[in-house]
């Protein structure tokens, strides 16, 4: 319970692409799928997602989405996929941050602000939730929003993260070790 007596919820924050859904490579990069065609879920997902919202948890998609700034995508085309994705998984709300770098926006990650949002609009309390993400910037926001965070090595070709509670191969890994925590609380 909270300090004025409301019981706080915790959530899984999950990044989208990568996390979610295959990321499309390039050069040993990733990148976001440009259509509902190309969003495919990853294995184990639905599975995941079904037991870490059995055990109590609000799941959240909290995204950076980029490519809307620079008009590679177009709003419709993201908000499509959203929805498709929250018709198939068990999925809460997905937070989108839009913005590019350049914007200096509060939302995008690495900045917590997307995943601080998200807490304050669906009462969540970030001190027992968790973030899963497969770049640095996933890791430093929910590191930076005060979440345990579990980065998915992919193996990209770039900078892992600096600072991580766990280093896991996918969401059904992170969710066992989230659901093995649990467990001995």
């Amino acid at each position: 319970m909270g300090v004025d007596g409301r019981m706080m919820r915790r959530a899984v924050f999950l990044d989208r692409d990568g996390v979610i859904n295959h990321p499309v490579i390039r050069a040993c990069r990733p990148f976001a799928p440009g259509s509902l065609a190309e969003l495919r879920i990853m294995p184990g997902v639905p599975h995941a997602l079904h037991a870490l919202r059995a055990a109590g948890y609000r799941l959240v998609v909290v995204t950076n989405q980029p490519e809307v700034a620079r008009g590679t995508t177009q709003r419709a085309t993201l908000v499509a996929m959203h929805e498709w994705l929250k018709s198939v998984l068990p999925l809460d709300e997905v937070f989108t941050c839009e913005h590019d770098d350049a914007d200096r926006c509060s939302c995008r990650k690495p900045l917590p602000g997307l995943i601080t949002h998200a807490a304050t609009h669906l009462d969540i309390e970030c001190a027992a939730s968790y973030m899963i993400g497969d770049r640095w910037r996933d890791i430093e926001a929910g590191r930076r929003a005060g979440c345990k965070t579990l980065f998915v090595d992919h193996g990209y070709d770039e900078p892992v993260p600096e600072s991580f509670d766990f280093r896991v191969t996918s969401l059904w890994e992170a969710a066992s070790l989230i659901l093995r925590a649990d467990a001995l609380r």
